[in-house]
């Protein structure tokens, strides 16, 4: 479990254990499970990117480690990953892959790279709109989220992509 306390990512760890790190973020690349590229290596936190609200950071410990915990136990199986993309004003996507044999809603969190007033977030499946909504106004320091349900994610398939954008 890396973690990094503090506004700025703190990567020291993750770059010694050879973890892929994400340009845009300057943080660890994670799947759903917030496992980064070396298998057992979970990570959270401003040590991913850093956060506005300790609630995110909260939450994210929480998905790290009930992932380690699965992982710890063997409940962890084959994955089939998608990427995530941030396009048209979202900056970032984390997480960076999410594993469509995960049997849980995945929460991508995002930030914009400018602001925006009477926007909509729109959330596509290789070209697709698989979901939309409207928003007053997005920051760039402010986390976004969205939530995509099980019961879509079974209907990608392994390879594709999932772009958020900003529309208006």
């Amino acid at each position: 479990l890396l973690l990094s306390v503090g506004l700025l990512p703190e990567n020291e760890l993750t770059r010694q254990a050879n973890v892929e790190m994400s340009n845009l973020t300057s943080g660890a690349v994670v799947d759903d499970t917030l496992q980064t590229s070396k298998e057992g290596i979970f990570a959270c936190g401003n040590v991913l990117h850093v956060h506005d609200l300790v609630d995110y950071v909260t939450l994210e410990s929480q998905t790290a480690g009930e992932g380690a915990a699965r992982y710890v136990l063997g409940k962890t199986g084959e994955h089939e990953y998608i990427k995530t993309k941030g396009v048209n004003g979202v900056r970032y996507i984390v997480p960076q892959k999410v594993d469509i044999k995960n049997e849980n809603d995945v929460k991508l969190y995002f930030r914009v790279g400018q602001t925006y007033k009477n926007a909509k977030i729109v959330v596509k499946y290789n070209g697709e709109e698989i979901l939309s909504r409207k928003k007053p106004r997005l920051a760039p320091g402010e986390m976004e989220n969205v939530v995509i349900k099980n019961d879509v994610l079974k209907g990608f398939e392994a390879d594709g992509v999932i772009e958020i954008s900003v529309e208006g």
